[in-house]
């Protein structure tokens, strides 16, 4: 997929609007994040904590799994932002649900309040991942 700078910056916009539905009463640390499917569709989501916290749920997943339960099949892009000094990345488990919906030309954004990204792809977030 070919993406300008311009239309970078307009979904990073779209994943910093998403952060602010973010729940983190325990960390304090927002993250958001927006899919777009093979279809062309927006599914946004945000990290979501718990007490319990090995039942908190990423930003990244929380898209994905909106994107999922709407009919999305594979992710064409995925942005996600927090409030870090360079480009957020991802947790393993993330990179692992990651990768199960990507393909091979999956852009993979991952970026900051300040805008600055960088893009990746599956392989170079996670090499290795498994897959059946």
């Amino acid at each position: 997929m070919k993406i300008s700078n311009e239309q970078i910056l307009e979904l990073i916009d779209e994943a910093i609007k998403a952060r602010e539905f973010a729940y983190t009463p325990y960390s304090h640390f927002k993250v958001g994040a927006l899919v777009v499917d093979n279809h062309g569709n927006h599914h946004s989501g945000c990290n979501i904590e718990n007490a319990s916290y090995g039942l908190t749920n990423c930003g990244e997943r929380t898209a994905i799994f909106n994107g999922i339960s709407k009919g999305m099949e594979k992710i064409d892009t995925i942005i996600v932002v927090g409030d870090t000094t360079g480009p957020i990345s991802p947790c393993g488990a993330c990179r692992q649900v990651i990768k199960e919906f990507s393909t091979k030309d999956t852009v993979i954004i991952l970026a900051n309040l300040k805008r600055d990204y960088k893009i990746m792809t599956v392989d170079e977030i996670l090499p290795y991942g498994f897959e059946l």
